[in-house]
């Protein structure tokens, strides 16, 4: 019988083993190399970290220089202003001296302007050949109704359109001032017409709003005739009062009338102030005042 031979000879088991530890090796690089990219991708987020961090640093630092920067120029520009102060405090006088000088030129230039064109706003119009002038109407205060006057100036000065009303007496203003050769007095005369018609009526507007007891009778479109009844407290007598306006450019009445049921009361030295009352105060606010003395309801 043969001599007996192992299955495996030990050359066999050791290449067996070589080969089990090289197949383990390659199962084991796809999971260290998946491991390696892990590490370098959170390198590279750290870098960036990093990064942003240097940058916020350094953005940081040059916001701190500015901020010492405009501190340092604000103290500097309040030193020159406390500098500029004190030098305006020393000079006050002078400054305010001079202040009032030059207020005082512009205002006589205005008032040389002013007195030029009359006093009223003038415009040219077609092309030169005409103006037109503007004449605003007020009282106590507050302005009311604004007229136009639109006068040729070639060959000869001519009112060409107007809104003057009727009952103003244009055409006898224009003959009595002579508009040819003295404009300004004609515009100075028909200002105060328009003037007292607006005051008058703004007085019988405000009468009627003001003084509820007071019975407007009658009054005209020229507002120069109001009659107005009273009532007497107490003995509840009745008073009729007319005011007569006959000088159109004033707003006071020329003349006051008064009629009552008791023949004494007119002449009496209470009623005969009223009557003074009446003829030096604005209708409106002598009504005030003789409902305050208890002459009328």
């Amino acid at each position: 019988m043969g001599a007996f031979f192992p299955l495996f000879s030990p050359g066999v088991l050791s290449h067996l083993s070589r080969l089990e530890v090289e197949a383990r090796s390659r199962k084991s690089r796809p999971q260290q190399r998946s491991r390696v990219k892990e590490l370098k991708a959170k390198v590279e987020a750290l870098r960036l970290q990093r990064d942003r961090l240097k940058a916020e640093i350094e953005t940081h630092k040059s916001l701190q220089k500015l901020r010492v920067s405009m501190d340092k120029q604000s103290a500097h520009e309040e030193e020159e202003e406390e500098e500029d102060e004190e030098e305006m405090d020393e000079d006050s006088e002078n400054s305010q001296l001079l202040r009032l000088m030059a207020r005082h030129t512009q205002l006589k230039d205005l008032l040389h302007a002013h007195h030029i064109i009359g006093g009223y706003n003038v415009i040219k119009t077609r092309q030169g050949k005409g103006v037109c002038v503007s004449l605003a109407t007020a009282y106590d205060g507050v302005f009311l109704d604004t007229y136009n006057l639109e006068i040729d100036v070639k060959p000869t000065l001519r009112i060409s359109r107007h809104n003057v009303p009727p009952f103003i007496p244009l055409n006898s203003l224009v003959e009595q001032s002579n508009m040819q050769t003295d404009i300004r007095s004609f515009l100075d005369t028909l200002s105060q017409h328009l003037n007292a018609f607006a005051g008058r009526k703004q007085q019988l507007k405000l009468v009627k709003e003001l003084h509820k007891a007071v019975e407007v009778m009658e009054s005209n479109v020229l507002c120069s005739i109001l009659v107005m009844m009273f009532t007497v407290p107490g003995e509840k007598t009745a008073v009729l009062c007319t005011l007569d306006y006959t000088d159109h450019t004033r707003c006071l009445p020329t003349r006051v009338h008064f009629e009552s049921e008791d023949k004494e009361l007119p002449d009496s030295p209470e009623w005969k102030k009223n009557c003074s009352l009446l003829m030096e105060t604005p209708v409106h606010k002598a009504l005030i005042i003789m409902k305050k003395m208890g002459n009328i309801v």
